[in-house]
């Protein structure tokens, strides 16, 4: 039975909207199939704004293994803004996928992407906009399977009540896997409903089925337990780690977005993990071990992205780009391989130490010198041991100093307020290491003419992380302390006036450590917010401290357990956290002892160079660091001017 697509009934909204080009589709390298040929289907969902969602790798790499199987079809949505909202539920249109138009509640999976938790309230805007029961358990086989993935869902506890199922890891192999366990219920007829499909996902052990496990409580509010509340589930369910990069090389046929998207470029993950080991850092940690995409696998998948999109930039997507052990050879191979095109490489996070001017001339050759950013994240050198960031400030100098002797005119520096042991004096330090990068600047550059901003961010402790168990910092407290720092570089005669000082208030940051460490609890609170006209979160202008606040006094007074219980409280070894049933394959007591050396300020190597600090993941997730040099070069393909060789032979 084919589904109509909503498409007639929308169009007659869209001249009422902002942006209605977000809402047509029919993006280049978008795919269409034929409903009543595919026998599963999936809306994938990235829960925010098109200009957001479009560009999230992600989604597009998912969107596309899932089109290339036979019988299997993906389509996408995003969060409609509030006006459309509102058109949409006085005009009975239903939450729909931009790909053909058919309504969400159609699809077997509503697989939905979280890299940050404040997605969540735009999560249940979209289920009650499609008409599916905002809980699981009022779901009947009409409603498709709602599935949480990307990073926030490593702890997908408070968002427990509203998804059927999350997966926790890379998802490349995981969806297929889950695609031929519904396909074989399907083709049974169905059995024994949803229960049964969704058994059989949590068999597996790698798909985690929240209604399948019970949380018991202790009288002070703390975990006293999660059971499986049947047999056959597992006690701890497993992230999923692909192992070959190679062969995955997607997406091959990027989307070319039709409005304009937070980024315009083709982007190519080069690497996927990170064992930096930086302790703040819930990607480095949950994306372990490192696996190097090959040279020769990078620059197949640069050369099908262009010719796919015509774009004209290429972003080497990574943690932390310069770290790939062969990032010269790469970075000179593509440049030399584009040079005629005119295609700009940019490398989004630098790390100080793995920056070098060659790399630097070559990421610029074919582009334009925009400014360089750099994440020193502590202000102090015992701040930066603390988070186990090993960076000093000679080279932080040394690095700014080959950047504006080679001509650049702006460095961008990123740090956190609010880590753990963190005072004042750390923070006020941030203001010294500007003002010294600023002198630097102009003694090499011979000019005044030159810029250095800071960039605050506040510090949120996350599951799976060596500070899971930190005290976060209150807004109050974030606040001051960054007002003490603003009025030290406003201050300053001298530098003052070239150092540019962004930063975000503490609010959002409570709400999202409220969210990142909360447990099935705090649902109540998400679905209040929701109700009281919470959406996208994420943005300052629609964002609302007092709203989060006063739902969730209310939804937590009956636990008698608050906000700063799960934001300000510092945990101990023995609590039992939200998330311990969920294995990132990292040992719990692992993270546990670095904590304390974060605590004693004690820094650790990075494992992919020095003897293994056993962490857990390699032997418990049976996967090993994959790194090259593979000495392969990136060969320049033939030189295009001569119409008679054909472009795709290997020239030298």
């Amino acid at each position: 039975m084919s589904v109509e697509s909503v498409f007639p009934q929308l169009e007659a909204l869209l001249p009422h909207v902002q942006k209605p080009i977000q809402y047509v589709g029919g993006e280049l390298n978008s795919t269409v199939k034929e409903w009543d040929a595919c026998d599963v289907r999936w809306a994938l969902m990235y829960p925010d704004a098109y200009e957001v969602g479009l560009p999230n790798q992600g989604v597009m790499i998912l969107y596309e293994v899932l089109n290339e199987r036979e019988g299997v079809l993906a389509e996408r949505t995003y969060s409609v803004w509030p006006d459309l909202e509102q058109l949409m539920r006085d005009n009975g249109v239903p939450q729909f996928t931009v790909d053909s138009h058919r309504p969400v509640k159609a699809f077997d999976v509503f697989g939905l992407s979280f890299s940050t938790e404040l997605g969540y309230t735009n999560m249940l805007t979209a289920l009650d906009l499609a008409g599916i029961p905002l809980e699981s358990k009022d779901r009947t086989l009409d409603d498709p399977i709602v599935l949480a993935g990307g990073h926030a869902a490593f702890n997908p506890e408070p968002i427990a009540d509203f998804i059927d199922a999350a997966i926790i890891g890379d998802g490349e192999q995981a969806v297929l896997d889950m695609t031929e366990i519904i396909r074989a219920w399907k083709a049974e007829g169905r059995p024994g409903g949803r229960e049964e499909v969704l058994f059989r996902l949590a068999r597996t052990g790698s798909v985690y089925i929240p209604a399948f496990y019970d949380v018991e409580y202790l009288p002070d509010g703390r975990i006293a337990r999660v059971v499986p509340n049947r047999s056959g589930v597992p006690w701890r369910v497993s992230k999923h780690t692909v192992m070959d990069l190679d062969e995955w090389p997607y997406p091959k046929q990027p989307l070319v977005p039709l409005a304009e998207t937070v980024h315009e470029r083709m982007s190519v993950e080069i690497f996927r993990g990170c064992t930096r080991g930086c302790r703040f850092c819930q990607a480095g940690m949950i994306t372990r071990p490192v696996r190097e995409r090959s040279i020769t696998g990078i620059g197949e998948m640069v050369e099908k992205g262009l010719k796919a999109t015509g774009f004209e930039e290429v972003g080497l997507l990574s943690l932390s780009s310069a770290d790939h052990s062969e990032i010269g050879d790469i970075a000179k191979g593509l440049a030399d391989r584009y040079e005629e095109d005119k295609i700009g490489l940019s490398l989004p996070s630098t790390r100080v130490d793995a920056f070098n001017v060659d790399l630097a001339n070559e990421l610029t050759r074919n582009g334009r010198r925009s400014g360089l950013t750099f994440a020193p994240e502590g202000g102090s050198e015992r701040m930066r041991k603390v988070i186990n960031k090993m960076v000093s400030e000679e080279d932080l100098i040394r690095t700014v100093a080959t950047a504006y002797g080679n001509g650049w005119r702006q460095v961008k520096l990123y740090f956190m307020c609010g880590l753990p042991t963190e005072t004042d004096d750390d923070v006020l330090q941030i203001a010294d290491m500007a003002m010294n990068v600023i002198a630097k600047g102009r003694e090499v550059s011979r000019s005044n003419d030159i810029r250095c901003t800071v960039s605050i961010g506040g510090f949120v402790p996350k599951p799976h992380t060596p500070f899971q168990w930190a005290p976060q910092l209150s807004a109050e407290e974030t606040d001051a302390r960054l007002e003490k720092l603003r009025d030290k570089i406003r201050g300053d005669k001298k530098y003052g006036r070239s150092i540019g000082f962004r930063y975000h208030d503490g609010k959002p940051g409570i709400v999202e450590g409220l969210l990142s460490r909360g447990d099935r609890r705090i649902g109540a609170v998400i679905r209040a917010v929701y109700e009281d006209g919470g959406r996208f979160d994420g943005w300052r202008e629609h964002f609302s401290y007092d709203r989060w606040m006063s739902c969730a006094d209310k939804a937590l007074a009956d636990f008698g357990v608050d906000v700063d219980w799960y934001t300000t409280r510092e945990r101990t070894y023995e609590e039992v956290l939200p998330w311990d049933h969920l294995d990132s394959g990292l040992d719990k007591d692992w993270l546990w002892e670095d904590w304390q050396d974060a605590l004693d300020e004690t820094e650790v190597e990075d494992c992919r160079w020095t003897p293994c600090f056993d962490c857990g993941v390699c032997p418990q997730m049976d996967t090993h660091i994959q790194i090259g040099p593979t000495g392969k070069k990136l060969l320049p393909l033939t030189v295009k001017k001569d119409p008679a060789i054909s472009g795709h032979g290997h020239g030298h």
